[in-house]
C-alpha cells in the first residue's frame, strides 16, 4: 500500500475523531502533536503493549511504520511527555467524542450498561477505592458504545443518565443492574424512544418486595407466562426458569412512578454440582417496559451479563487495566483509549482471541493496518 494512501484511509478511522480534542499545552511550547502522541498509544494498545514505558519503546522501534500514517517528523515522545498529556486532556471532551464516534455502530440490540472500577487508578491513601466509570456495550456486535467517569460507586445514579444522554438508544433495550435501578433513569430511557430491563435488589426495597410477593403467591405464579433453558458446563449443570407477567394494575397504582412499566419478572437459577450433586438456588427479579414474551426477556436478561464476562474481563485480563499505573485523568483517558483498541479488536472478522489477535497486530504489519483501517 501506498504510504498516502494508508494515510488517507487511516486518518477516515481511528485518527480522524481523535483530531477534534482540544491539546491542552501551548500551541508554542508543541513539540509533538496531540493526534501522533494519542494514535501511538492506540497503536500500543492494539499490539499488546499495556505500560507507557512499553508503547513508547514499541513505536520507537516501529517508527518507520508510524510514519506511513503521520508525518512524526521529531519521532516519538518521551514516556514522561505521554504521561502529562494523558493527564491534562479534558477527559469530558474525550469521552463525549468516543462515544459518538463508538455510538453509531450499534441501531438495535441490547445495550448493557455498568460501572467498572479501575482499581490501579487511585492515590495512595485511596488504593481500595479506585476510580470508576460507567460503561455502555452492545451485546449484538460486542463492542463498547460510550463511558462516563464517576468518582465514587454511589455516584452511578447521577453518571448513567449522563452517558444516556450521549448515547442513540432508538429501538434499543437497555440493561442495567440494581445501582441503575431508579425512576428517573427508566424515565429517561424512554425518552429516547428505547425499552428498559432493570434489575431488582436492596436500593428498591419496596418495589422489591411488592414484586417478590408476587411471586412468592404459588396461585398467582402459575398464571404467569414461563420459559425454561437448561445448559451445562464447567462442572455444572444450570436450569433457568423465567416467569414473567403483564397483570401489573395492583403494582402501577402502588409504584406509579415509573414510566410505561410493563411487564415484572422473576429468574429463578438451579446450579448443580455435577462432582458433589450440591445445588444452589438463587432468584433475582426485574421490572421492564417490554410485553411479557418469556422467552425473549431470559435472554435479555442473560445478555446482560456479557459486559461483565466479556468487556470487563477482557479488559483486566487481557488489557491489564487493573494493573495500570495512571492515576487519575490520566488512567480515565487511557480507558477510552483502550477501548478504542478493543472495538478495533473485535470488529476484526477472524476468530483469534483479542490475546492473538494483539500479537499478530505487533508483528504483522498488514495485519495492523487492516485493524486501523476497517473502521
Amino acid at each position: 500500500m501506498e504510504q498516502a494512501a494508508l494515510k488517507d484511509e487511516t486518518q477516515a478511522g481511528y485518527v480522524e475523531w481523535m483530531k477534534e480534542i482540544p491539546d491542552p499545552r501551548l500551541p508554542k511550547k508543541v513539540t509533538y502533536p496531540l493526534s501522533e502522541i494519542l494514535f501511538v498509544l492506540f497503536i500500543g494498545q492494539l499490539c499488546g503493549m499495556d505500560d507507557v514505558d512499553e508503547i513508547v519503546l514499541f513505536a520507537r522501534m516501529q517508527l518507520g511504520w508510524f510514519r506511513t500514517v503521520m508525518d512524526f517528523k521529531d519521532g516519538i515522545a518521551s514516556p514522561y511527555t505521554f504521561r502529562r498529556v494523558l493527564g491534562l486532556i479534558d477527559h469530558k471532551a474525550f469521552e463525549r467524542l468516543f462515544t459518538a464516534w463508538a455510538a453509531s455502530w450499534c441501531a438495535s440490540g441490547v445495550i448493557a450498561i455498568d460501572g467498572k472500577c479501575l482499581r490501579g487508578a487511585s492515590e495512595k491513601k485511596d488504593l481500595y477505592k479506585g476510580l470508576y466509570t460507567v460503561n455502555a456495550f452492545a451485546n449484538r456486535t460486542g463492542m463498547v458504545l460510550g463511558q462516563q467517569k464517576v468518582h465514587e460507586k454511589s455516584n452511578e445514579i447521577t453518571a448513567i443518565p449522563a452517558l444516556l444522554e450521549q448515547l442513540s438508544l432508538k429501538n434499543t433495550i437497555v440493561t442495567i443492574d440494581a445501582m441503575g435501578t431508579q425512576s428517573k433513569i427508566a424515565e429517561a430511557i424512554r425518552a429516547k424512544e428505547a425499552d428498559y430491563v432493570l434489575a431488582l435488589k436492596g436500593n428498591q426495597t419496596s418495589l422489591r418486595d411488592d414484586v417478590a410477593r408476587f411471586f412468592e403467591d404459588a396461585e398467582l405464579s402459575q398464571a404467569c407466562a414461563t420459559h425454561t433453558t437448561v445448559s451445562s458446563g464447567h462442572g455444572r449443570i444450570e436450569e433457568r426458569t423465567i416467569h414473567v407477567t403483564e397483570a401489573l394494575d395492583w403494582l402501577t397504582e402502588l409504584h406509579p412512578q415509573w414510566k410505561d412499566l410493563r411487564s415484572i419478572i422473576a429468574v429463578t437459577s438451579v446450579v448443580t454440582n455435577k462432582k458433589s450433586g450440591k445445588t444452589s438456588r438463587e432468584i433475582r427479579y426485574y421490572i421492564t417496559s417490554l410485553p411479557a414474551n418469556p422467552e425473549n426477556l431470559l435472554k435479555v436478561v442473560r445478555s446482560h451479563w456479557s459486559i461483565e464476562n466479556t468487556l470487563h474481563w477482557s479488559l483486566d485480563v487481557t488489557f491489564g487495566e487493573d494493573k495500570s499505573s495512571l492515576r487519575n485523568n490520566a488512567a480515565v483517558n487511557m480507558a477510552i483509549i483502550r477501548k478504542t483498541a478493543f472495538n478495533a479488536l473485535k470488529r476484526d472478522p477472524s476468530d483469534l482471541s483479542l490475546k492473538l489477535k494483539r500479537l499478530k497486530a505487533a508483528h504483522d504489519i498488514y495485519f495492523r493496518s487492516s485493524l486501523i483501517n476497517r473502521s
